[in-house]
C-alpha cells in the first residue's frame, strides 16, 4: 500500500500553536528607527537604534504580549525587494539577536516593502520564528509601485538556508494597496492562494497602518481557510476583544505607542491597559 501523497498547501500543524504555545496571540511591533542606508537615517549611532528597539520589545513582553514583530517601519519611503541593500538585512538581524536572546520569546521579522529573501536571511541569522510577507500570492500596486507575490522565491530560498521551520505569515489584501489586477477574483479565493503556496498564517488588516478593517470583512477572511488568521492594523483597546472573539491572534502597535502615534516608542502603561482588558 503506497503512502498518501501529501495534500497541496498542507501546513505542518497550527503555527500559533508551535511558536507561543496558545492559540490566540497578541504579537506587538517594534518600529525600528531609520536605519543606515535609508534616507531618514540622520547618522545616529546603531547601538541606541538597537537599544530603543530593544527598550520597545521589552515593554511589550513586560506587559504581556506574546511576542513581536521587528520592522524597518522607519526607512520610509520604503524599497522594493530588489533595491533593498544587505546593510538593512544586516543590522536588523543584531537587533533581531539581541531581541531574542534577551527576552527568550518567539519574535518575527518584516522588512519592508515585501522582502521575503531578506526577512528570511535575518529571521535565520537571528533565530527568529516567522517572517510577514505584505503580498505572499499574487500582485497588487502598492506605494512603492507593482508589487508581486514572493512565495515562489522565498520557499526555495528558505529551503536552500536549510531554514524550513521559519513560518510564514501573510497577509491577505494587503493594506497600502490596490488590487484591482486581481479584482475579477473574490477575496476569499485570494485567501486560499496563500493557503496553496503554503502560507503557514494569514493576516488581515484596513487600508493603512492604524485603520481597523471591518468585522466582516475579518469574518470573511477567517472562513476561507483553515490557517490561523490574525488582524495586523488598527487594533486598539475599544475592539481588540472583538475581533479576538473572530480571529486567532493580533498584532499591535500604534496603540500602544505614546500619544498612539506608530513612530513614537512604546508606552509600557498602554500595554498593560490593552492586555489588563482582554483577560477576563
Amino acid at each position: 500500500m503506497t503512502e498518501a501523497a501529501k495534500p497541496v498547501g498542507q501546513t505542518a500543524g497550527d503555527a500559533l500553536q508551535h511558536l507561543f504555545g496558545r492559540t490566540k496571540v497578541v504579537i506587538g511591533v517594534v518600529h525600528l528607527a531609520p536605519l543606515p542606508g535609508a534616507p531618514r537615517h540622520d547618522g545616529e549611532p546603531v547601538e541606541d537604534i538597537y537599544q530603543r528597539g530593544l527598550t520597545d520589545a521589552r515593554a511589550y513582553l513586560a506587559g504581556g504580549c506574546d511576542g513581536v514583530i521587528v520592522e524597518n517601519h522607519g526607512d520610509v519611503p520604503f524599497s522594493k525587494p530588489d533595491d533593498i541593500g544587505p546593510e538593512t538585512a544586516a543590522h536588523m538581524a543584531v537587533v533581531a539577536d539581541r531581541i531574542r536572546r534577551e527576552l527568550g520569546r518567539p519574535i518575527g521579522i518584516n522588512v519592508l516593502a515585501n522582502a521575503a529573501l531578506p526577512a528570511l536571511a535575518v529571521a535565520s541569522a537571528s533565530g527568529a520564528g516567522f517572517i510577514r510577507v505584505n503580498q505572499w500570492a499574487n500582485a497588487y500596486v502598492a506605494n512603492e509601485g507593482f508589487m508581486e507575490g514572493e512565495a515562489a522565491r522565498a520557499m526555495r530560498y528558505r529551503a536552500r538556508l536549510r531554514a524550513n521551520g521559519i513560518r510564514i505569515f501573510a497577509d491577505a489584501h494587503v493594506k497600502h494597496g490596490a488590487h484591482a489586477i486581481v479584482a475579477d477574483r473574490p477575496v476569499e479565493e485570494l485567501v486560499r492562494d496563500l493557503v496553496f503556496f503554503d502560507a503557514d498564517a494569514v493576516i488581515a488588516t484596513g487600508q493603512r497602518t492604524g485603520h481597523a478593517a471591518d468585522l466582516g470583512y475579518i469574518r470573511l477572511i477567517k472562513e476561507a481557510s483553515h490557517l490561523p488568521t490574525l488582524v495586523g492594523s488598527g487594533v486598539t483597546p475599544n475592539n481588540a476583544r472583538d475581533i479576538l472573539g473572530i480571529v486567532d491572534g493580533v498584532i499591535v502597535a500604534s496603540a500602544l505607542k505614546h500619544d498612539g502615534v506608530w513612530w513614537n516608542t512604546v508606552d509600557p502603561d498602554r500595554v498593560k491597559a490593552f492586555m489588563a482588558g482582554l483577560r477576563p
